[in-house]
């Protein structure tokens, strides 16, 4: 399961997620993703994965792709810390 809480800031939106960001997940957050580029600029977006336990290998990829449009991502654990600058690093090279 994935919990997709959408926070709205004077200029900003945070995209907060807790639980597992895998299997039909990704698909979820991908249309969340979707929807909010409609309306805001990506990199206007923060995308938090502090309470999220497990990334599987779809999900680094639209992490890799939300990251690549623009949108930062922000990370407290040891493993998406690591998942986080894996995805940045990539980006950047």
């Amino acid at each position: 399961m994935l919990r997709i809480t959408i926070e709205e800031r004077a200029g900003a939106t945070t995209v907060a997620l807790a639980g597992r960001l895998a299997g039909p997940w990704v698909d979820e957050l991908a249309r969340s993703w979707e929807s909010l580029i409609t309306t805001r600029s990506a990199e206007s977006i923060r995308v938090r994965l502090d309470a999220v336990s497990f990334i599987d290998d779809a999900g680094k990829a639209l992490l890799r792709t939300v990251h690549a449009r623009g949108a930062s991502l922000a990370a407290a654990g040891c493993m998406t810390r690591a998942i986080v600058e894996e995805i940045t690093r990539i980006v950047r090279s």
